[in-house]
């Protein structure tokens, strides 16, 4: 089974991380329940972009982003191609890891 790796984060996840995955999951649900705690001032509404984080590897195993994403993310700092809302972003397959950045 596909895992999501969170890469290490100097004050969230010093060493990183890496979980299992389901479909359906988002981002910020699966680091929400692994007690990695993530910013999502907008309770998971897509009105914000606190939960921002850059997928490094498998963002084709993510649904794709909406219009109304691509909006929220243009406030993110440092925002990058594969740049997601990790509260919007939910897994569509387990044939690659998901490797996943907090900026």
């Amino acid at each position: 089974m596909c895992k999501i790796i969170f890469l290490p984060h100097k004050i969230l996840i010093p060493k990183g991380a890496k979980f299992s995955i389901n479909i359906g999951e988002t981002i910020l649900d699966i680091a929400l329940k692994n007690k990695i705690n993530m910013q999502h001032a907008c309770e998971k509404s897509c009105a914000c972009s606190t939960c921002h984080c850059i997928i490094r590897k498998g963002y084709d195993s993510l649904s794709k982003i909406t219009e109304k994403e691509d909006d929220v993310l243009d406030k993110a700092y440092n925002v990058e191609y594969y740049s997601r809302l990790s509260c919007q972003a939910k897994i569509i397959s387990l044939e690659k890891n998901i490797e996943v950045e907090i900026p």
